[in-house]
């Protein structure tokens, strides 16, 4: 049974595990990004937690394998302008841990990562046209077309989340453009639009939010609803765009899905009228703790390990729910 090295890099959060290649995760470790700290510094933190990961195993891994936010390129391994790393650029994920551990290294978009991971063994597993949505400190997300991740020329991977939405929004984005979907619809906008809000500015976190709307604030509820409509033009807009079969909805804020979905699901009724919308599912990932790591195994073995032989079996605990758009009810 081969094990693989898996490292999830997330603006606020670092995952660290071993997972075997059925996608079961053994062992598991996280730190904070603290991305202010540099490149090099998370990287230490990367190799010390991979060190005791490798340790908790009571063996050598066969291959690492990395999830990063981009820009980045996968076949270098290194690190583009990144909104939520600032100050990584240039950093080389792949030379710098195939010196430390001698194996070999893939590094993929998280985004990307994830899709492989929900189209192999998650909520997605089956479907070939599928879109997977993470929605956390960024939105980020990757395109399955045809069973096929899809990337742009040399490689280039979408960035869905910077697509316009609200141009007269006034949210600036440090993409440089205003009004873009993480701008306004990712759990740094969500914090962002609260503090907007109050007498005396109080920066609170997009959970801590949520938890407050879960105690009936007016403000904390209104937020609910803001991020309920910009997820739902985002969604609105992939759907027109690529007609998919499955979306999967991932990330920290998903978790509070309850609080704005509703509303994410009247505003693609309204606005999604010219493909058949009834043909798309919109499917929830509550086991995103696991698909980072599991993603960035996924994509070692895909590079290194082709054919997966045993990915059929490989799998992700099943705490999904899936929601056929057209038949969810919720409030006006």
């Amino acid at each position: 049974m081969k094990i693989i090295g898996a490292v999830d890099i997330g603006g606020t959060k670092i995952a660290v595990g071993a997972v075997s290649e059925d996608g079961k995760i053994i062992f598991r470790v996280d730190c904070p990004t603290q991305p202010e700290l540099g490149f090099a510094a998370a990287i230490n933190r990367i190799k010390s937690m991979l060190h005791k990961a490798a340790a908790h195993t009571g063996g050598d891994f066969e291959g690492i394998g990395v999830a990063c936010p981009g820009p980045l390129d996968p076949s270098t391994g290194v690190i583009g302008v990144v909104g939520t790393l600032a100050g990584w650029e240039g950093g080389n994920l792949i030379s710098t841990l195939e010196a430390e551990f001698r194996l070999r290294i893939a590094v993929e978009n998280d985004a990307d990562a994830a899709t492989l991971a929900a189209a192999t063994c998650g909520v997605g597993k089956g479907s070939s046209h599928l879109i997977y949505v993470t929605v956390s400190t960024g939105i980020g997300a990757g395109i399955l077309l045809d069973g096929h991740l899809y990337r742009g020329f040399r490689g280039a991977h979408p960035e869905l989340g910077h697509q316009i939405i609200d141009a007269s929004s006034g949210s600036c984005c440090y993409c440089k453009a205003s009004g873009c979907w993480e701008s306004l619809a990712s759990g740094e906008a969500i914090a962002t639009w609260m503090q907007e809000q109050q007498p005396v500015p109080v920066r609170r976190t997009a959970a801590e939010i949520c938890l407050l709307a879960e105690q009936g604030d007016t403000i904390a509820l209104k937020a609910m609803d803001r991020e309920g409509y910009y997820l739902g033009l985002g969604l609105a807009n992939l759907i027109t765009v690529f007609a998919p079969r499955t979306i999967v909805l991932g990330g920290g804020v998903m978790k509070s899905s309850h609080l704005f979905l509703p509303r994410t699901l009247n505003t693609l009724r309204d606005v999604c009228t010219q493909v058949p919308v009834e043909n798309t599912t919109i499917s929830i990932a509550t086991s995103e703790s696991e698909t980072g790591l599991v993603g960035a195994a996924h994509a070692w073995l895909s590079k290194y390990a082709p054919p997966l032989g045993d990915a059929s079996s490989i799998s992700i605990p099943d705490q999904s729910v899936s929601l056929a758009i057209l038949n969810s009810s919720g409030p006006n």
